[in-house]
């Protein structure tokens, strides 16, 4: 495997791990530009030609041979069913000690089972919808995962360098902790389509509505990180506004009708203090 690098590239004086990227998509290239703004040794290996050209324009290095035999650590950013094609790709130009690292938060460390070679083996998972590779990772949360302590080392120094605080998750609930991290963010995305398209019922435009929930959006987070989810909640369901629920209900096509209904149930779990007549009536509502 050989692949040209844009220029010579001077060793670096801090004392970090060399690490190559294999993918430049949105994950890889923000952990690609975050590392290299912290002065990390770092290069990429982009599997399609757009991401090279994308990772030629901001100035990120290539990955060839000699990057890969060198690297500390081997992080694979693509998407998981790529995860173990991935590897085998890279597997026999790597180092004997080099670190195989995805940043699947579903996939387990068992993954790489498969791998010719007993080599550490990680995983890196960013807590932060991603939607393009300049987006910031600081103030994010990322979960880690390791089966050497060396590499569990430099995985929070990783994390460090980026500006994210490291959770550790049990491989035994990988699967739960990603749903939970696919609902806060891009079903919390659908979630707000379904919003919109509530407002479009109303005879808004889309663009209008989007622009109109945005903010309440982001005002309903803030309050939760002010005051936690039971006290951060609002809306009728909280104030126990039955009549006010049931008109939403008779407003919506079914499907929404369905959404607002689970959500809705959801809400009433946060709200222990309503009166005993006023829960049961919305549990009926909501049924």
């Amino acid at each position: 495997m050989k692949k040209k690098k844009q220029a010579k590239r001077t060793p670096r004086r801090q004392a970090t791990p060399r690490v190559v990227i294999v993918g430049f998509g949105r994950v890889g290239g923000a952990i690609a530009l975050g590392l290299r703004e912290a002065g990390w040794d770092v290069a990429v290996l982009p599997r399609s030609a757009d991401s090279v050209r994308k990772a030629a324009s901001l100035r990120v290095f290539l990955a060839d041979h000699d990057d890969l035999r060198a690297a500390q650590l081997c992080v694979l950013a693509v998407p998981d069913s790529a995860v173990v094609p991935a590897m085998e790709l890279v597997e026999e130009d790597l180092g004997p000690s080099t670190a195989l690292v995805h940043c699947s938060g579903a996939l387990p460390l068992a993954t790489f089972a498969t791998a010719r070679t007993k080599r550490p083996v990680g995983s890196f998972h960013p807590l932060a919808a991603i939607s393009d590779p300049k987006d910031s990772l600081a103030g994010h949360t990322v979960a880690l995962a390791s089966t050497d302590r060396t590499l569990h080392g430099n995985l929070e120094r990783m994390a460090t360098a980026l500006g994210m605080s490291p959770l550790e998750v049990p491989e035994t609930g990988r699967a739960a902790y990603h749903a939970g991290a696919v609902l806060s963010a891009g079903l919390l995305v659908a979630l707000l389509d379904g919003a919109v398209s509530a407002l479009e019922e109303a005879g808004l435009h889309r663009d209008v509505a989007i622009k109109a929930l945005l903010p309440l959006s982001a005002s309903a987070l803030r309050g939760v990180s002010s005051r936690g989810l039971e006290k951060g909640l609002t809306g009728p369901v909280v104030r126990g506004d039955v009549g006010v629920v049931q008109a939403h209900l008779e407003s919506l096509p079914p499907e929404l009708g369905s959404l607002y209904r689970l959500l809705s149930r959801r809400a009433l779990r946060l709200t222990p203090a309503l009166p005993p007549e006023t829960r049961l009536a919305l549990e009926r509502l909501l049924a």
